[in-house]
């Protein structure tokens, strides 16, 4: 009994192909097989250190936005009853 040749090739199911990563994530710029990969949240390529810190002061920066989004939309949640005292309603937080 002779096995198929694409039987091993096969994609695992449940389990999508990996992007390539023969390019930066940032600039484009094409990775060579023989120069440094510097690799940010497991697995998007840099071509360079530059690079990757750029990313991550980017992603600091939208995390931060998203935060003050977040604490903006808490705070107008609560509001001031009759009686003077203050009512919160729960309001999902991301952590």
């Amino acid at each position: 009994m002779a096995a198929c040749s694409f039987f091993f090739d096969a994609e695992p199911l449940g389990e999508p192909a990996m992007p390539a990563q023969d390019a930066c994530a940032l600039c484009s710029k094409q990775l060579a097989r023989d120069s440094d990969v510097f690799m940010y949240r497991g697995d998007t390529p840099f071509c360079t250190e530059d690079c990757r810190n750029h990313q991550m002061r980017l992603d600091a920066r939208q995390a931060a936005r998203a935060a003050a989004r977040r604490q903006k939309h808490f705070s107008s949640a609560t509001t001031v009853s009759g009686r003077g005292h203050r009512e919160s309603r729960e309001v999902p937080v991301a952590s």
